[in-house]
């Protein structure tokens, strides 16, 4: 699979047909009950399968985690039944991709501030959305968007609407593919609303509930977040050891060495680390949803930061090699980069922690 990997980073090429396949194990709904196509597994479960497609591609654990975590529990915990009928079986299967679309271009940690317009046209049955979205995950191929935009603009915060969009609808369109860094196969989109139209029967929640759905979002979306970076941080490991046992200097393997000990110590010790927390807060998530808090963050915080110091040791270790286009870690390296960005910035999270901490 590594080299699919590579050519797709390479290519831009999005990992539609793997992805099918794991649709077919259940991995595109993990945690949607049976009756509505999902396997109806925990969030453990869930995490356990984030860490393990990351360990080889970040860059799909991506696309998976917003299909999941930021698009489909927010539906099924605010949708309607008629939404869940026409939606919700079909994203838990992998038939359709979700997209979670709440960043543009003035508006990223301060969600509130938000500048998209949902107007009501005067009998009511359509809103109309106005609006530029940007850095939307599965945008180019998802069938079903959940955006947020302002019902009342005088209201801050709690004038933000959810809305379930279908790229099909009139006004709306696919902009431009950022040119990334790294995560290169699974593209991030701008999302045009020009007078787009949308059901009135499309509003998830009620008006002004928007920030309130967001914010549970990404509440739990941060803990397959943090998932994806231990499976990166693991896969990064196991290629230093393998060019560890490999690589020789001095007549013997650098493994011998005690400073590439000693970085691949300190690796396996942070993963571990991270892996507690990550855990700690899954199983919050599902046996005590009253008390999860800050653990999502704190498990977000730690293991974004702590992926980004491991690839950094990888890179190291192989050398040269590493810093080549043909490894491994070089686009491991890359991939990193964005997780103590996206889903809530490290700063972010530092802020929800001390406010548990002082309140």
């Amino acid at each position: 699979m590594r080299p699919s990997v590579k050519q797709r980073d390479r290519e831009e090429r999005f990992p539609a047909e793997e992805i099918k396949k794991l649709a077919e194990l259940g991995c595109c709904g993990m945690m949607i009950p049976e009756e509505w196509g999902g396997p109806g597994l925990d969030t453990l479960s869930y995490v356990l399968m984030l860490e393990e497609v990351a360990r080889v591609d970040a860059a799909m654990a991506t696309s998976l985690s917003v299909t999941n975590s930021a698009v489909q529990v927010p539906l099924a915990k605010f949708g309607t039944e008629d939404q869940k009928k026409k939606y919700l079986r079909r994203l838990a299967t992998g038939e359709i991709l979700g997209s979670f679309c709440l960043t543009e271009p003035a508006a990223g940690s301060d969600a509130a501030g938000i500048q998209a317009r949902a107007v009501a046209t005067p009998s009511g049955d359509v809103y109309r959305l106005n609006g530029t979205k940007t850095w939307v995950s599965n945008g180019h191929v998802a069938g079903l968007f959940i955006v947020f935009a302002k019902t009342d603009p005088d209201a801050g915060g709690k004038g933000i609407t959810a809305f379930l969009v279908e790229p099909g609808f009139h006004g709306f369109k696919v902009g431009r593919h950022e040119d990334k860094m790294g995560q290169r196969s699974t593209p991030a989109v701008e999302i045009l609303l020009n007078d787009c139209e949308v059901p009135r029967e499309n509003r998830l929640g009620e008006e002004g509930q928007g920030l309130k759905i967001a914010l549970s979002a990404l509440d739990g979306g941060r803990i397959g977040i943090a998932a994806q970076a231990i499976g990166l941080a693991q896969g990064a490991l196991d290629e230093s050891v393998k060019h560890a046992k490999a690589r020789r200097a001095f007549g013997k393997s650098i493994g011998e060495f005690q400073a590439i000990q000693w970085m691949l110590a300190d690796m396996q010790t942070e993963i571990e680390a991270a892996r507690g927390l990550v855990y700690h807060a899954a199983w919050l998530k599902d046996a005590h949803p009253g008390k999860l808090g800050a653990a999502s963050s704190k498990a977000k915080l730690y293991s974004s930061e702590m992926v980004n110091r491991v690839v950094a040791k990888a890179v190291q270790i192989h050398g040269s090699s590493g810093y080549s286009r043909e490894s491994d870690v070089e686009r491991m390296y890359r991939d990193a980069r964005v997780i103590t960005i996206y889903e809530g910035t490290s700063e972010i999270q530092r802020t929800i922690i001390a406010r548990e901490i002082l309140k």
